[in-house]
């Protein structure tokens, strides 16, 4: 949640990696609440099928490189169509999560990757092992988070949002995009976080009056636009690192979040995959119209 609280509402987005990968303990000073993941965890990838001829079953990490080069290679893509493109994240999503599920995969599935895809494919990992990382262990007796998953504003919509907050505040609307996949899967979580933050870009009640500027903390157009008048009084757009920081006091965070963001601004199409992932808590995947507990 903004601004630097320990009790973010992404330590809840991000439980199920901690369930999958690696965990270990986060280098800064915070240590958030235990919470679902942006991309670890263990869902399958179903195995790869030729286009022709009998079926063939893949060595796990072979199926999953294939997974990971079939689905990026899509995404950035012009002739793919939009509506594709939620189902294309889906599985990029799966896939990501089952490397980080699987971590003695790795190796032989980035090595499997062409030249083109290995630091996407790196990219995304260091990113989900220092979510997962940033968690710690997930304590099985923390009670459920009071959460409503519900369908996200289209795709078009929430990119208008992002890039009139950048036209009038100067923040570059990637970053945006990328804190709000982090915070609450790009709206999809309603419910307040431990620590009290709120609406779709997770900030506590104190500092909205800062930066909300008279509205409406559940609004996603008014959240977005306060998120970039916060990040843009801590340093953005010439401290991008600083000002991400300042949203939440961590230096795992602020990778995170940046590796997202710099796949947006390398190819923009990448923005409408992010769209289409999921919520995750430990294993279990909450499709929409989930009510927690």
């Amino acid at each position: 949640m903004a601004v630097g609280h320990p009790g973010r509402f992404l330590a809840l987005l991000l439980i199920a990696l901690a369930l999958a990968a690696c965990g270990g303990a986060d280098e800064d000073s915070t240590t958030p609440a235990p919470a679902p993941t942006t991309t670890g965890g263990a869902q399958p990838v179903p195995p790869v099928q030729p286009t022709s001829g009998p079926t063939t079953t893949l060595a796990p990490a072979a199926r999953v490189a294939a997974t990971i080069e079939s689905v990026e290679t899509a995404i950035r893509n012009p002739a793919t169509p939009d509506a594709d493109m939620d189902r294309l994240g889906q599985e990029q999503q799966a896939a990501y999560r089952e490397l980080l599920a699987n971590p003695d995969w790795e190796a032989e599935a980035v090595a499997l990757l062409p030249d083109r895809l290995r630091p996407v494919a790196d990219a995304h990992l260091a990113a989900g092992k220092d979510l997962t990382a940033l968690n710690g262990p997930v304590d099985p007796d923390r009670p459920l988070p009071r959460w409503r998953i519900v369908a996200p504003e289209p795709a078009a919509t929430l990119l208008a949002h992002y890039k009139d907050a950048e036209a009038s505040v100067g923040v570059p609307w990637e970053y945006l995009a990328a804190i709000h996949l982090v915070e609450t899967r790009m709206g999809r979580i309603r419910g307040d976080s431990t620590a009290g933050a709120r609406g779709p870009m997770q900030f506590i009640p104190t500092t909205w009056d800062i930066y909300g500027e008279g509205g409406d903390i559940e609004s996603t157009r008014d959240s977005i636009h306060a998120a970039a008048r916060l990040l843009r009084a801590n340093g953005a757009r010439t401290d991008m690192a600083g000002a991400l920081f300042s949203y939440n006091n961590s230096n795992r965070y602020v990778r995170a979040v940046s590796v997202y963001a710099q796949q947006m601004e390398a190819d923009e199409r990448t923005y409408l995959a992010y769209h289409g992932w999921q919520v995750y808590y430990g294993p279990r995947l909450l499709p929409e119209g989930t009510v927690l507990p």
